[in-house]
């Protein structure tokens, strides 16, 4: 694939009657259909304020053929870009082949929404025979349930690396500075540090996202470690070269005594985004990290957990960051992103951090929640 001759009949698809001209784009990666040599791929759209995956065949790539139905649709998510579609192992801890079908497999479909810049993600079932995937939990569907990132994130793909037996995801980070600082800078986004995506098979209803080994070639030196007893209110300070590129790893073991002990509800509802950020402390949170920090903290961007309790006294763990007072500049986003992740019996409250100069991308309990 070094040498390319454009094809005279180049086949570009239209939309089929009833689909707006920019209701249709981004095929994805063909699959083997249930004929022989047919390939199938899902294209993203909408009819009306329901997104929906349609599915074209093909022999030759040349010509194409929209099937009956549609792979899946969810009313109310509005237009799927970039859709996604691909198989996990839950069974095996490698990528699978776009084509792999079978026992051991659930199919994760995967939208970015149009209407809010979110990439949404489900995992179900895939019949072939029907060209039909179903979620497994109906209220976790593509659109209304798990995010593949909580953050500024967007328009993401992944690919089946055959070498390392890996799938490997894509993503967008769309920076919130002015249009006149990116011309200034030079650049406008990033792309985010590739990500392995497996199937969480202790939880069943996530996916494990965690950069690709190559990430840990760029790192520098001796690690650091170091040992902490936080207390209420406390901030270690930990000592590094550059604190604007760093690999941090880091796990927390709460007080299994004060968790137990709290009987009232703390923080019922509690949300990343609206809780008000890591200056809103209650009696289990929030403990974390501080990166991007001055010497005066007054500009400092907190990456932690909040550990909230129902009135049914059931703790729910949250995962948030925090760019309130991230900058003094003007005009930037300001934001506390965030999500639940679920902690299990027997885990340490873990994250990994990679810092990157204007970018901090956060992974929480081996990749749960990003």
């Amino acid at each position: 694939l070094l040498d390319w001759v454009k094809y005279k009949g180049n086949p570009v698809l239209v939309p089929p009657p009833g689909i707006g001209v920019k209701d249709f784009r981004d095929p994805t990666t063909a699959w083997t259909g249930p004929q022989n040599g047919q390939w199938l791929l899902t294209i993203g759209s909408k009819i009306g304020k329901t997104g929906i995956a349609l599915v074209y065949e093909t022999s030759n790539f040349t010509s194409f053929k929209l099937l009956d139905g549609v792979l899946h649709a969810v009313p109310g998510t509005g237009m799927w870009e970039c859709v996604d579609f691909y198989p996990v192992s839950t069974k095996k801890t490698n990528g699978l082949d776009t084509s792999y079908n079978g026992p051991g497999v659930k199919h994760v479909l995967k939208a970015s929404l149009d209407d809010n810049k979110q990439d949404h993600y489900a995992i179900g079932t895939y019949d072939l025979a029907k060209n039909k995937w179903t979620p497994d939990n109906p209220e976790l569907d593509c659109g209304i349930g798990l995010r593949l990132d909580y953050g500024k994130y967007y328009a993401s793909k992944t690919f089946y690396d055959p070498k390392k037996q890996r799938r490997v995801l894509w993503g967008w980070i769309g920076e919130t500075d002015s249009e006149s600082a990116d011309l200034q800078k030079g650049w406008a986004s990033v792309q985010s540090i590739p990500r392995t995506v497996l199937y969480d098979k202790k939880t069943g209803t996530h996916l494990l996202q965690w950069p690709v080994e190559e990430i840990e070639s760029l790192r520098a030196g001796d690690p650091i470690v170091k040992e902490v007893d936080l207390q209420p209110g406390s901030i270690e300070l930990l000592r590094v070269d550059s604190a604007a590129e760093l690999d941090i790893e880091v796990s927390f073991e709460v007080d299994k005594v004060a968790l137990q002990g709290i009987i009232e509800a703390d923080h019922v509802g509690f949300s990343c985004s609206t809780s008000g950020g890591a200056a809103s402390r209650g009696i289990l949170g929030p403990f974390g990290v501080i990166v991007i920090a001055d010497q005066t903290l007054s500009e400092l961007t907190p990456v932690y957990f909040y550990i909230s309790k129902g009135a049914d006294g059931r703790a729910e763990t949250h995962f948030c960051a925090d760019q309130t007072r991230s900058s003094e500049a003007p005009g930037v986003g300001k934001q506390v992103y965030g999500s639940s992740v679920p902690v299990l019996d027997g885990e340490k409250h873990s994250m990994r951090l990679l810092v990157d100069h204007s970018i901090v991308e956060s992974f929480a309990q081996g990749g749960r929640t990003v």
